[in-house]
């Protein structure tokens, strides 16, 4: 009997800095199936875009050493077909007008559910020449809370996945006694551009892992810097987890 060829796999280039929310998108990527590389910087995800052929690029705007329109820009020059998809937590929508020009074809404002987001790599690649992306499977995230934990809204995004839920939170918890200094270093010293980027990684990071009550106030002094009651709030939240 003859065998049917299997289609291979897309192979996805994930350019992300954030540990937690790279460890989503790899993930929620994989289930498709799909071939996932990973880069954490504008140099890394340059040098494995020009050595490798992908599908589809998913650049984060806000890197360390550069910004996803400058890396979208240097791998055209040699990939001038490749989709791309940018992600970010500013949900300003100037900036997502700025992305299309750059040539990305959707943006992505994190955190996001696995379908929301497997529901844009399946837009990205309807036009791609190369493997078509696997149909996804479960349902879109619910709606629960505890005190710390949204327990049914984050194994959503994951596709009920429990033991990358798991692993994330893990990292999570692992990262957030540094993050929480960065954050109280930046504001004694009045520093708002590293406080702001500090709240922008961790909001996204808080929405992945289903850390509510911590996103809450995540929100809260991003919005309100200078308040004593959102700083109070913050280091409550963040206490409640590692404790």
């Amino acid at each position: 009997m003859q065998m049917t060829p299997r289609v291979p796999m897309p192979r996805f280039l994930l350019v992300e800095d954030d540990t937690i929310s790279r460890g989503f998108f790899r993930a929620a990527l994989e289930t498709l199936p799909a071939q996932v590389e990973t880069a954490d910087s504008l140099a890394t995800a340059l040098e494995r875009g020009r050595r490798s052929e992908h599908d589809l690029w998913l650049i984060d705007v806000n890197l360390p050493d550069g910004n996803g329109s400058e890396l979208l820009k240097a791998l055209r020059q040699s990939h001038p077909e490749t989709p791309a998809l940018a992600h970010t937590a500013d949900g300003d929508t100037s900036i997502h007008a700025r992305l299309r020009e750059a040539g990305f074809s959707e943006t992505l404002v994190k955190p996001l559910s696995r379908e929301q987001l497997l529901q844009a790599v399946r837009r990205a690649l309807v036009n791609s020449p190369g493997p078509s992306a696997p149909a996804a499977t479960g349902e879109g995230a619910g709606v629960g809370e505890r005190e710390d934990w949204d327990e049914i809204t984050a194994l959503a995004a994951l596709n009920g996945q429990r033991n990358h839920l798991i692993a994330l939170r893990e990292l999570f918890l692992a990262e957030l006694p540094g993050v929480r200094d960065a954050v109280a270093q930046a504001v004694q010293q009045h520093d708002v551009r590293t406080l702001q980027g500090q709240l922008h990684r961790l909001q996204a990071s808080c929405g992945f892992v289903g850390a509510a009550r911590l996103g809450r106030a995540v929100r809260q002094l991003h919005q309100a810097p200078e308040s004593n009651g959102a700083h109070t709030q913050f280091k409550a939240a963040v206490d409640s987890l590692l404790h």
